[in-house]
């Protein structure tokens, strides 16, 4: 005999979203030459400014410009310096360059998600949970952030 189902609540202790450092990173940099646009930043100025290891940052910087995200300016005014303006790539753009899809189950996509028995409606959870995510750093622009003029949506989830 079973007795009443329990409603769900709030967790006592929520986990936060996963932020990985290579998203951090990636993110600030691009934001700092966002900010620096039109003129170039250097990785050594970008890694000072925002506190980063320059090692990792250049690896970073490496993975943008293959994305064609950044390009590298030489001569006396050498540097970094977007690809396009601000206001055309998102935030979502930049973690996938350097993370890949924006929500994993077990390492793979959640879209790659299949369940069996009980759980074979979790993929759905899954999928509504990266549609959510996608909402959010699909329309935020690197201008939005550094101006701080993000979309309303996204204001409206801050408090």
């Amino acid at each position: 005999m079973s007795g009443p189902v329990p409603t769900l609540g709030p967790s006592p202790s929520p986990k936060p979203v996963h932020i990985t450092a290579r998203t951090d990173y990636a993110l600030r940099a691009v934001l700092a030459l966002a900010a620096a646009d039109p003129a170039t930043v250097t990785a050594g100025a970008l890694a000072a400014g925002e506190g980063m290891p320059l090692a990792f940052l250049k690896t970073i910087l490496s993975e943008l410009r293959g994305a064609d995200l950044i390009v590298t300016q030489r001569g006396p005014e050498r540097g970094y310096r977007l690809t396009r303006p601000a206001t055309d790539i998102s935030v979502g753009e930049v973690i996938r360059v350097v993370d890949g899809s924006l929500t994993d189950i077990r390492g793979e996509p959640a879209a790659d998600a299949s369940y069996e028995g009980t759980a074979i409606h979790l993929r759905h959870v899954w999928l509504a949970a990266d549609t959510a995510v996608q909402n959010i750093v699909d329309q935020v622009t690197l201008a939005d952030v550094v101006t701080g003029n993000l979309p309303p949506h996204v204001r409206d989830l801050t408090g």
